[in-house]
C-alpha cells in the first residue's frame, strides 16, 4: 500500500509527497535544457520550497476553514479566542476521518434525537387524546345527570336519587383520575420519598387478599399462593407502595378475569439479593401486540371492555412508577385464552438471612 493511499495522511505529507514528484520531473526536465549537474539540483531545491509552501499553505487554511464550519454544525458550544489559538496551534490537527467520525457520531447523535422526539411528541398526542376521553366520559355523565335534574327529574322521587347517585359516582371517578395523575406525577418528579422497611412479602399479599375477599367471592375466583412459595421471604422496600402496588394487580385481575378463575401470588428467591413475586391469573389474557405497552399511561388492550369495567386506565402505570422508583424492573408475560401473570423484583433484606 503506498503512502498516500492511508488513510491518516496529514496535509504536511500530502505536500511533501506532491512537491517531491513535481519536483524531480521538473529536474529531469532541466537536464534537457541545460545538461550541468547543478541545475536539477537548483530546479529540484526551488521548486520543492514553492510548490511544499503553496501547497501546504493552502491546504491548511482549505481545510481548517472547511473543518471550523463543519464544527459550527455539530457543536453548540462556542470557543473564545484563546481556545482558538490552543485549537489551531497548540494541539495537534485531527485527520479527516477523525474529523469524519466525528459528523458521522454527531449525525447519529442527531439521527436518535429526531427519534426520540419523534416517540415524545407521538407519545404526548396519545397521552392527550386519551387524557380527553377519560376526562369526557365522567364530565358527560355528570352534565346529562345534572341537565336532566335541572329540567325537571328532581322532583321526581323515582329517579332523582338515582341520577345523584349517578352522578356522585361519576365525579368520585374524575377524583380518582385526578389523583392518580398527581401521584404518576410526583414519582416522575422523585417528591415521593421511597421509605425502606424490612417486611414479610406473603404477609403483605395476605393483607392485600383479605380487602378483596368478598369482591372474589362475588365472581367465585379463589385467591391462592403458589404451592412451595408459602416460606416467609423478607423483603426491604417501601411497604404501603409495595401495598399499593400489589392491590393495583390483583385489583385488576379480579376486573378482567374469568368468573370461578384463580388469582395465584408466587414469591421466589432469585439470588441473594433479589425477590421475585408474580401476581398470576387464568383469565382472558393480553394479545402479543399489546405487551410492550400495557404499563403506558391510559394504554387499554381491549378499549371497549375496558370502559365497561370502569378504572382510570392509570393503574399499571403506576405500578410501573413505584417499582422503578425502588430501582427494580417490572414485566408481565400473557396469552390469549391462557392468563397474564405481572412480576416484579424486590431487594431481599439482611432480615431473611435470620429465619433461613
Amino acid at each position: 500500500m503506498s503512502v498516500l493511499d492511508t488513510k491518516n495522511i496529514t496535509p504536511g505529507s500530502l505536500s511533501f509527497f506532491t512537491a517531491l514528484i513535481i519536483s524531480v520531473i521538473n529536474a529531469a526536465l532541466s537536464l534537457l535544457v541545460h545538461p550541468l549537474w547543478y541545475t536539477p539540483v537548483i530546479v529540484f531545491t526551488i521548486t520543492f520550497v514553492i510548490i511544499y509552501s503553496l501547497y501546504y499553505y493552502t491546504l491548511q487554511r482549505f481545510i481548517y476553514r472547511k473543518i471550523k464550519l463543519i464544527y459550527k454544525f455539530i457543536y453548540q458550544t462556542k470557543a473564545t479566542k484563546k481556545e482558538e489559538i490552543f485549537y489551531k496551534h497548540i494541539l495537534p490537527q485531527k485527520t479527516i476521518e477523525e474529523v469524519s467520525d466525528d459528523v458521522e457520531k454527531w449525525a447519529q447523535q442527531r439521527n436518535d434525537q429526531i427519534e426520540l422526539l419523534q416517540k415524545n411528541e407521538q407519545f404526548r398526542k396519545e397521552f392527550l387524546m386519551n387524557l380527553a376521553h377519560e376526562l369526557r366520559t365522567p364530565i358527560f355523565s355528570v352534565q346529562g345527570y345534572v341537565d336532566t335534574l335541572l329540567n325537571g327529574a328532581l322532583e321526581d322521587e323515582n329517579v332523582n336519587r338515582k341520577f345523584l347517585s349517578n352522578t356522585s359516582k361519576s365525579i368520585d371517578r374524575l377524583v380518582r383520575l385526578v389523583d392518580d395523575l398527581d401521584e404518576i406525577s410526583k414519582l416522575e418528579s422523585g417528591k415521593i420519598p421511597i421509605i425502606q422497611e424490612s417486611f414479610i412479602i406473603q404477609e403483605l399479599i395476605s393483607d392485600v387478599y383479605e380487602e378483596f375477599m368478598l369482591k372474589a367471592k362475588e365472581k367465585t375466583t379463589e385467591l391462592l399462593f403458589k404451592k412451595g412459595t408459602e416460606r416467609p421471604l423478607w423483603v426491604k422496600a417501601d411497604r404501603a407502595k409495595i401495598k399499593q402496588v400489589l392491590v393495583n394487580l390483583v385489583e385488576n385481575a379480579l376486573k378482567y378475569g374469568n368468573e370461578g378463575g384463580t388469582i395465584t401470588a408466587g414469591c421466589y428467591v432469585v439470588d441473594e439479593k433479589s425477590i421475585y413475586i408474580e401476581i398470576s391469573d387464568n383469565g382472558p389474557g393480553i394479545a402479543e401486540e399489546h405487551l410492550p405497552r400495557i404499563f403506558e399511561r391510559f394504554y387499554r388492550a381491549d378499549r371497549s371492555r375496558a370502559r365497561h369495567i370502569g378504572g382510570t386506565g392509570l393503574g399499571l402505570a403506576i405500578v410501573k412508577h413505584i417499582i422503578e422508583a425502588h430501582g427494580q424492573t417490572v414485566n408481565v408475560r400473557s396469552k390469549l385464552g391462557v392468563g397474564s401473570s405481572f412480576g416484579f423484583t424486590l431487594d431481599k433484606s439482611e432480615a431473611t438471612q435470620r429465619f433461613i
